[in-house]
């Protein structure tokens, strides 16, 4: 009878450690040619703007269009060292130590990082 009681209440504990994390950035450490960097579920780099301040993203218009935000549902929480900010335009994006994330439309493929150095304004988001 403990057993079972134990097992369940491990299982829950579990279960709530798991929507914990659910809750918390998409984001994963992935291997690069330099180093550990960020990346989104879906295994692609992600960076930062220099021009952007903690809380602020400063990327609009072409910027956003080469730039994509790393997107946080309505719902999202902050989680750690991720935040969600809102963008001038109220959709959310998350952010690491305050700093907006982004993916660069020019990596084809996971672990891709040329977007790093951009325009000397974009680097690597490092975990």
């Amino acid at each position: 009878m403990t057993f079972i009681r134990m097992t369940a209440a491990t299982a829950a504990f579990l279960a709530s450690v798991t929507l914990a994390f659910a809750a918390g950035a998409p984001v994963k450490t992935v291997d690069s040619a330099k180093g550990k960097v960020l990346a989104g579920e879906n295994g692609m780099t992600l960076y930062t703007f220099k021009k952007d301040t903690k809380g602020v993203s400063n990327c609009e218009g072409q910027c956003l269009a080469n730039w994509p935000p790393l997107k946080a549902s309505a719902d999202a929480k902050d989680a750690g060292a991720y935040t969600v900010i809102t963008r001038k335009d109220g959709s959310k994006q998350w952010a690491k130590d305050g700093m907006p994330l982004y993916y660069w439309v020019k990596d084809m493929k996971a672990g891709d990082i040329t977007g790093d150095g951009v325009g000397g304004n974009w680097d690597l988001a490092r975990p």
